[in-house]
């Protein structure tokens, strides 16, 4: 029995075969999501094979620290932004030393929105080991502080499958 749902097993089962089915490495830098992400792909078995670990930096201190989002970058364009998801899933790839890291950063609520980013404001990143762009995008969730958790859960997943969309 798993603590999560069947969509999201079915997701991270996905993720982990396909990346095993390629020979790569996986891992994940969390904001909002808290370790969710981490926490569904080591719910599969034999999930060791893929997925190298994450990180949780919840405050832009660990952002700073672990995965070396600048303080100018955290001032400049606040911590939900793509330049910080950027920042961060690329600061994962080469902390972690995986082929792929996807990075999740936004406002799950109740508190914390503004005009600009409301409430289910989520940026995403997918950095790809030997290739200097990092893919953003965003994400406007609608529900309450853990639907938008789960719903960025389920984006993350889809996200760094290695079977999904571009695989430049």
């Amino acid at each position: 029995m798993s603590v999560f749902d069947d969509e999201i097993v079915e997701a991270a089962s996905k993720v982990i075969a396909n990346a095993k089915a390629q020979g790569l490495t996986l891992g994940c830098v969390e904001s909002c999501t808290g370790g969710l992400v981490g926490s569904a792909l080591t719910a599969i078995p034999g999930s060791s094979e893929a997925f190298a670990g994450g990180l949780i930096t919840y405050s832009n201190q660990l952002k700073n620290r672990l995965v070396g989002v600048g303080h100018e970058t955290l001032e400049q364009h606040g911590a939900v932004s793509s330049q910080v998801a950027a920042h961060m899933a690329m600061g994962g790839l080469s902390v972690l030393g995986v082929h792929r890291c996807v990075s999740i950063t936004g406002i799950a609520g109740p508190d914390g929105g503004t005009e600009d980013k409301p409430v289910g404001t989520v940026w995403f990143g997918l950095a790809i080991g030997g290739i200097d762009e990092v893919k953003c995008s965003l994400a406007n969730f609608q529900g309450d502080r853990e639907q938008v958790r789960i719903q960025s859960v389920l984006t993350a997943l889809v996200i760094l499958d290695p079977g999904c969309g571009d695989q430049s």
